[in-house]
């Protein structure tokens, strides 16, 4: 069993801020909210997936778009229903909201998978993001005035199915986490799959764990992985955010 084991849809936005309003990930974690508000489910986490930074392409400062992975109780038209006024309402004013929604179950994964990638090396075009989720299935929707978002909100769901792309900027506990615990504490407080260092080691469940004060697991092989650095005297440390952040 994994972290995202029972996913059934997966709930992609971008372009939803400007420089002066919440990013995207705010965004993200207020729509989980609302989702669970409204018994439409449980968040198993949100990755974050860095797109391509080009003057070519409009965006707000880092040009990443976010995934939602959902555990569902009612049905995708609900939890779209709901999603698409959520982005009209809460989005920045200069924002061009796109949402995408998926069962990964049931999908062209290789696709989906080649777009998120090329939107990583490549500009890419809206009728390209619509043409693609139509054929496989995605509902795909712009919320803002020229649906600009919509690449953003396809790419983040073929990056997501790749299952080794992002970080999650949510996922159950991890913002409570901070200081220090031992590896086998850190295991029953929030759903990762493994940490592990740079050579592929783990830690034994006795080990301490210096864990500072921001805790990002990556998607990695589809498990959420804590990436840590090489114990010193016996105690590790997560890997810094420059490196998380390559991910």
């Amino acid at each position: 069993m994994t972290a995202l084991d029972g996913v059934d849809l997966l709930v992609a936005l971008d372009d939803t801020d400007d420089l002066h309003s919440p990013g995207t990930g705010r965004r993200c974690r207020g729509l989980m909210e609302a989702l669970e508000a409204a018994g439409l489910g449980t968040p198993a986490g949100a990755t974050r997936h860095q797109l391509l930074v080009d003057d070519r392409i409009p965006y707000t400062s880092h040009n990443s778009s976010a995934c939602i992975h959902w555990r569902l109780t009612g049905s995708a038209a609900d939890v779209i229903a709901l999603a698409g006024p959520f982005l009209v309402e809460h989005s920045a004013a200069a924002a061009d909201p796109g949402l995408a929604v998926v069962d990964p179950r049931h999908v062209d994964r290789e696709a989906l998978v080649a777009f998120g990638r090329s939107a990583q090396t490549s500009v890419l075009t809206q009728d390209a993001a619509q043409d693609l989720a139509g054929r496989t299935g995605v509902h795909l929707s712009g919320h803002g005035g020229t649906d600009g978002g919509v690449i953003g909100a396809l790419a983040a769901v073929g990056l997501a199915l790749s299952g080794s792309d992002g970080l999650f900027l949510s996922m159950p506990g991890i913002r409570d986490l901070g200081g220090a615990c031992t590896y086998a504490e850190l295991r029953a407080l929030v759903p990762i799959d493994l940490a592990r260092g740079p050579d592929g080691a783990e830690p034994a469940a006795g080990d301490r764990l210096e864990l500072g004060d921001w805790v990002r697991p990556v998607l990695l092989d589809g498990l959420a992985v804590l990436l840590l650095q090489p114990p010193v005297d016996g105690v590790w440390a997560v890997q810094p955010r420059a490196v998380v952040k390559r991910y």
